[in-house]
């Protein structure tokens, strides 16, 4: 057997969070760099109107985000628990539900989506401008979506079952291809939004050949076998226990983000939601590149806690803590001290320039706390801990953000939507923090 993750418990913390967050980084910044070149194609191959449609497609990408994280976060946290006690067999099963779980769940949004897509869009912020849009962009998407959640599903197995590098070559794959294909597609063939989305779903499907590739070998540790695609409900339930962290944090973003589009579209008019577009794409890369990081801390975190051995635990959730806030400080100074600069990457329209360069700076004010609450978010889904995991991903998006989105545009206007992101990061941070330290000392004492 190979990819027995055995090094989790022996080798150098420090240097197992370079080995394994690395290739997590590096994936998630690839794919956040995706993200922005899909966005600059876009915005200068079919033009500003084709941004704000962009931006109106989030609530409905984060979604699809909150499905997926809900089977593969739960999966691959327990999948690494299940490591730490050796039990390989019920590794091997959580991954073959994993998969028959994202063609079932993925199916049933290929149908609800087609169906009322125009209803969700509207919903999500559209105007009769952007709606053509937007609707163009998802109908070539949502074709591929069963091999979307396939990849980025079974991308979070292979980090967890010792193969992060592997998982890093898929999504650089991934991006390589939509690079190539994009400007073909949208300038080369004139598709416009159904080129960018058609070059995503390509792209993906074919790095998943690469991901069933690598789980069919059975020199693997964790493999393709018989019997582990028929649905365990006992290991589901504990899985989307796991995994309900992050999907109500995705599905609250949904809300935040129809909230905020239709707002912005009764503030600001589709400049101000094009503005929102950028700004997203660019905090998108900082965000991700902490995820990132987290990813390659929870199967130290999950193992090890597993393995009842905390204090290598403890080590990975400090060392984590601070090189998120390091990531975070950066994409803070450059929000602040270069807007204009990185706006102008994605249009050459100088009013959604302003408006954009405007709204970063009021937006990435509290980016520097981002670390924290990301870390000791994914810290508590690593260890179980389910609803302080659930609480502290609902408390921006939900019990924070919702309340100041409400309020502040009545006083601000279009600078109230801005203000109340870094106003509620901020209040989150602090109860973060504090929920993390009580806890922290409560674990302490296992250890000792």
């Amino acid at each position: 057997m190979i990819n027995k993750p055995k090094e989790l418990e022996t080798e150098s913390v420090s240097r197992l969070l370079l080995k394994y967050a690395l290739p997590s980084i590096v994936a998630s910044t690839v794919m956040s760099i995706f993200n922005i070149v899909d966005s600059i194609f876009i915005g200068h191959g079919v033009g500003t109107l084709g941004l704000s449609g962009l931006a109106v497609l989030l609530p409905l990408m984060n979604m699809m985000i909150a499905f997926s994280t809900l089977v593969a976060i739960g999966g691959a946290n327990l999948m690494s628990i299940r490591l730490g006690q050796k039990d390989y067999k019920s590794a091997n099963v959580i991954l073959g539900n994993v998969v028959t779980l994202s063609i079932i769940y993925a199916t049933i949004l290929i149908i609800v989506c087609y169906t009322f897509l125009d209803k969700i869009l509207i919903l999500s912020g559209a105007s009769a401008e952007t709606l053509p849009y937007a609707r163009s962009f998802m109908q070539v998407f949502l074709a591929g979506v069963i091999f979307t959640q396939l990849f980025f599903n079974l991308n979070a197995m292979l980090r967890s079952s010792a193969a992060p590098k592997k998982a890093m070559i898929a999504t650089i794959g991934m991006v390589f291809i939509v690079v190539i294909l994009n400007p073909i597609f949208i300038f080369g063939l004139k598709m416009g939004m159904r080129g960018s989305a058609l070059a995503t779903v390509l792209s993906q499907a074919i790095m998943l050949c690469y991901q069933l590739h690598h789980f069919n070998n059975k020199n693997n540790c964790i493999h393709f076998q018989k019997g582990i695609f028929k649905l365990r409900w006992n290991m589901i339930s504990k899985m989307m226990s796991i995994g309900l962290s992050p999907f109500f944090m995705n599905l609250t973003a949904c809300v935040v983000v129809i909230i905020i589009t239709n707002s912005l579209t009764r503030y600001g008019g589709d400049m101000a939601v094009g503005a929102y577009g950028i700004i997203n794409r660019f905090l998108f890369l900082f965000v991700m590149v902490v995820i990132g990081l987290m990813q390659g801390m929870q199967p130290i975190v999950g193992y090890n806690y597993g393995a009842r051995l905390y204090n290598r635990a403890f080590k990975a959730l400090r060392l984590s803590i601070m090189f998120a806030t390091v990531i975070s400080v950066i994409g803070f100074l450059l929000g602040e001290f270069f807007p204009h600069m990185i706006t102008s990457m994605f249009t050459t329209d100088k009013q959604l320039t302003e408006i954009a360069a405007s709204g970063m700076r009021i937006m990435m004010m509290a980016v520097p706390l981002l670390g924290i609450q990301v870390i000791s978010t994914g810290f508590f889904q690593s260890i179980g801990y389910v609803k302080t995991a659930i609480f502290l991903s609902l408390l921006r998006q939900l019990i924070l953000i919702i309340p100041a989105l409400l309020i502040f545009p009545l006083f601000f206007g279009l600078n109230g939507i801005w203000m109340s992101i870094p106003v509620s990061d901020t209040l989150a941070a602090i109860i973060s923090v504090t929920i993390l330290m009580y806890n922290y000392k409560q674990l302490k004492k296992l250890a000792n």
